[in-house]
């Protein structure tokens, strides 16, 4: 028994310093707690929602249209993207466009003058997962990985 324990802890901790163990426990909660918090709710709610999400961009930038276009992507990568992030499959694209839509929500927020410390620590974990990818204990690994 304490043998089996040292040989999971052993694959979990490596002493030569991978970061895999700790990148697959990231991503897990990662996209679980995204997908469960916020992606349900927002691909389920339909166009009304997603016109208001889409304006935090639109009004950002300038553009009077496709509020429910891109407040549909926002959705989607809060959904489907946190799932893939979750399972470790297409890592660094669903990291990046989650990111890209937490630091649109973190912007907003400091723009009406306060700080949404939970958008931003969002995008600094998938800007992380967009330089490191899933890690050895993802699909992209099984999939893709480098022969």
């Amino acid at each position: 028994m304490i043998e089996k324990i040292k040989n999971l802890t052993g694959t979990i901790l490596k002493p030569d310093g991978s970061s895999d163990g700790g990148i697959f426990i990231l991503r897990i909660f990662t996209g679980y707690l995204m997908l469960q918090n916020h992606g349900l709710s927002k691909i389920t709610s339909g166009t009304a929602r997603w016109e208001k999400l889409g304006h935090a961009l639109t009004d950002m930038i300038g553009i009077d249209s496709f509020h429910v276009f891109f407040g549909f992507l926002a959705s989607l990568a809060e959904s489907i993207g946190a799932i893939l992030i979750a399972i470790g499959l297409f890592t660094r694209v669903s990291s990046f466009f989650l990111f890209f839509t937490m630091m649109i929500a973190s912007l907003k927020h400091f723009f009406k003058g306060d700080f949404s410390e939970l958008a931003f620590i969002y995008a600094i974990i998938c800007i992380v997962f967009v330089i490191t990818g899933s890690g050895k204990y993802g699909l992209d690994y099984i999939f893709f990985k480098r022969r």
